[in-house]
């Protein structure tokens, strides 16, 4: 078998897996990926041509670049620390949604709750700007930034236990993202002070100060920039990235509320 068509089985053993609703085996898929991050991407990409998620440009989840493959509206981005792997997914339009929406209409097979920070593109963003960008002048970059919560999902069996690669493949276990209403962007926000309180159900509330893994949510941007530009695409103003969670990925269940709030920012809360 080809090597093209043994990425083009990882691809389809995902759609499939969307479109049963019943999870793939991810060892069967181990050797396809290998260590290569490149070949998951280009399975992320194999996914969301096979399912026409951002077919249409702006009308479908993407933003016309001008030429080329039309560029996904919304995205995560995130990374245990400064020094390990900063990865990246496109996200899936039919699955962003406002404060206070039901899931319900969704499917997850085990879904856990990141609770983030968006955060909105003040500009365009060119090739030739990306590759130059600097960690100290991103805030020139953001214009507005909100609360958001991740239902984290995966497509594998192994769920999060499976191969770090092929969770990437599969849009880092991405399954809807819920956004709070936007504010403006403050450059300097002193993050190491900020407060943030996550419910989900019943339980008792996750508190955290100066929980972000990052330090700040707007660090990865250039590393997230050079990425959508890597293949010489403009990356829009308005463009939305979610940075990372500030809690971890504790579990949630259907018919589950889960609300989140970060004190003098703003709030977001859905039912699973």
């Amino acid at each position: 078998m080809t090597d093209e068509a043994m990425l083009d089985g990882l691809v389809q053993a995902l759609v499939q897996a969307r479109r049963d609703k019943q999870p793939a085996e991810a060892a069967a898929w181990i050797d396809v990926i290998g260590d290569d991050a490149a070949r998951a991407y280009a399975v992320q990409q194999g996914v969301a041509d096979a399912l026409h998620w951002f077919d249409g440009a702006a009308g479908a989840g993407g933003n016309d670049t001008g030429g080329g493959r039309p560029m996904p509206r919304f995205w995560k981005s995130g990374g245990g620390s400064r020094t390990g792997p900063i990865t990246h997914a496109p996200l899936p339009p039919e699955g962003v949604r406002p404060s206070l929406t039901n899931l319900g209409d969704m499917h997850f097979n085990a879904p856990r709750v990141e609770t983030e920070i968006a955060l909105r593109l003040a500009r365009d963003v060119t090739p030739e700007q990306a590759v130059l960008l600097r960690h100290e002048d991103v805030d020139a970059f953001v214009d507005a930034m909100t609360v958001s919560i991740e239902i984290v999902d995966s497509r594998w069996r192994e769920g999060q236990a499976a191969p770090a690669l092929l969770k990437l493949a599969d849009l880092q276990s991405h399954g809807a993202l819920v956004l709070g209403d936007w504010v403006p962007y403050r450059p300097g926000h002193d993050w190491a002070a900020q407060r943030c309180e996550t419910r989900i159900g019943n339980a008792d509330p996750i508190e955290r100060t100066g929980a972000h893994p990052l330090g700040e949510p707007a660090w990865l941007l250039p590393i997230w920039l050079q990425h959508l530009t890597r293949d010489g695409g403009t990356v829009p103003a308005g463009t939305v990235v979610t940075t990372g969670s500030w809690i971890g990925m504790p579990p949630t269940a259907s018919g589950q509320r889960v609300y989140a709030e970060f004190a003098g920012i703003g709030r977001v809360e859905l039912t699973v």
